[in-house]
């Protein structure tokens, strides 16, 4: 109420239709919310607050400056500069979860404002996708009336795309970045060469879960443990298979459980681990693998629900960029066929070549190659159980640990791979 009388008798003062709008303040408006009022010369406007007037000046059709103006040149830019404006939203979603993994110490807390980042990612993701539909109302023949007109720049010269894509932990050939970069402007190409230089989402999650604790823990070692659960999989399906096949059918089936058996025995030897790295079916370290296994086998237990789904939610990014990358190819085979991109590059064979093959969480995953039945899931022993309960139960001790990333006997090591 003293705020209002004072604002009131401030604005007494004034015959100015501002000083009026600022004079009555809704009771809704906190004293932190009243002050900034107070200090501004002229009340916040909604257009300013969203600097509308630079935003809807900003749809320049090149066929309107030729006098040759294409109706539909219009859609194509704002299409496009609602991606960058998403765009733009992803890196700071991107930057800010960046920016907690980078601390040592990642609590629930901590990884729950990251899980809730991360699916605000997904769903723009989603909203990219369906804008594609809205780009498609223009059929090829109204993109090709202006087309020409755009040469040589081209959406391969997106320097936000390509920073998502860095920061998210993309891996591209040396020759392609040396390409895409020679495509940039020095501004831009500064920016990407420091997103280069800098750890992204991938190196941080996998420094997380590398010292993550209760993999070994106390006596319990989870590789052995899952060594032997193994083993009886692999046991029960040799006698499945023995008892209802046999010929060449037997044999293919055999040739099949030894892939299995391959890939299960990764997760508790080296250097079958290591083999799959080089192949390029891996891409997480030995460590940090056998961490996200144990994650995912045993999600049921209290503390391991959220980096569960935040496991999850790193998958849920890949397929959605991989989706709209789909998206994007199919529109454009439909817009230009087999030509030539507007910035050189081989157009919708480049795009199509992009799909699934950028994937960055792919061990994530393929995870579920690794997974058993819960019936024959070993019971985690009571020592280790009672340290993934609830905080409020955890000793002291212990929890602090676990927030450190060590735990037990294991190597706490934060260097990056």
């Amino acid at each position: 109420e003293r705020e209002r009388e004072s604002l009131s008798s401030s604005s007494s003062s004034s015959p100015s239709s501002s000083s009026s709008a600022r004079a009555t303040l809704p009771d809704e408006v906190s004293e932190r919310g009243g002050a900034l009022i107070r200090s501004c010369a002229e009340p916040l406007y909604y257009g300013d607050y969203l600097q509308l007037d630079k935003i809807l000046d900003a749809q320049r059709p090149v066929s309107d400056s030729v006098g040759d103006a294409q109706h539909d040149e219009m859609l194509f830019i704002t299409i496009h500069q609602t991606y960058e404006i998403w765009f733009k939203q992803i890196l700071f979603e991107l930057d800010s979860i960046r920016a907690i993994f980078s601390e040592l110490t990642i609590g629930a807390q901590k990884i729950s404002t990251a899980l809730h980042r991360l699916l605000r990612v997904v769903e723009v993701f989603k909203i990219l996708v369906d804008q594609v539909r809205v780009l498609e109302t223009m059929t090829s023949q109204e993109f090709l009336n202006f087309r020409d007109y755009l040469f040589p720049a081209s959406g391969f010269q997106s320097f936000q795309f390509r920073l998502i894509e860095i920061k998210f932990g993309v891996q591209r050939p040396r020759e392609h970045t040396d390409r895409f970069m020679s495509a940039l402007s020095p501004k831009h190409r500064a920016a990407v060469q420091k997103a280069l230089d800098e750890p992204s989402l991938f190196d941080y999650v996998e420094r997380w879960l590398r010292n993550i604790p209760f993999r070994e823990f106390r006596g319990y070692n989870f590789q052995e443990s899952y060594r032997k659960a193994t083993d009886r999989v692999m046991e029960l399906d040799r006698a499945v298979i023995e008892a209802q096949v046999s010929g060449d059918e037997l044999r293919k089936s055999q040739a099949e459980l030894r892939k299995t058996q391959y890939m299960y025995d990764s997760v508790f030897r080296r250097e079958v681990h290591e083999e799959l790295r080089e192949k390029g079916a891996r891409r997480l370290g030995f460590r940090a693998t056998s961490s996200a296994l144990f994650i995912v086998l045993y999600e049921h237990e209290p503390m391991l629900h959220l980096p569960a789904r935040l496991l999850r939610a790193l998958v849920d990014i890949d397929d959605a960029m991989n989706q709209w990358r789909y998206r994007h190819t199919q529109m454009v085979h439909k817009m230009i066929g087999m030509k030539l991109g507007t910035g050189g590059s081989l157009g919708f064979s480049y795009l199509r070549s992009t799909v699934d093959s950028l994937k960055v969480f792919f061990d994530l995953s393929n995870m579920s190659t690794l997974l058993i039945p819960k019936r024959l899931l070993p019971e985690l022993p009571p020592v280790v159980r009672d340290q993934l309960k609830y905080f409020h139960s955890i000793e002291p001790y212990d929890r602090t640990l676990f927030e450190l990333g060590g735990g037990g006997d294991s190597i706490v090591d934060w260097s990056f791979c």
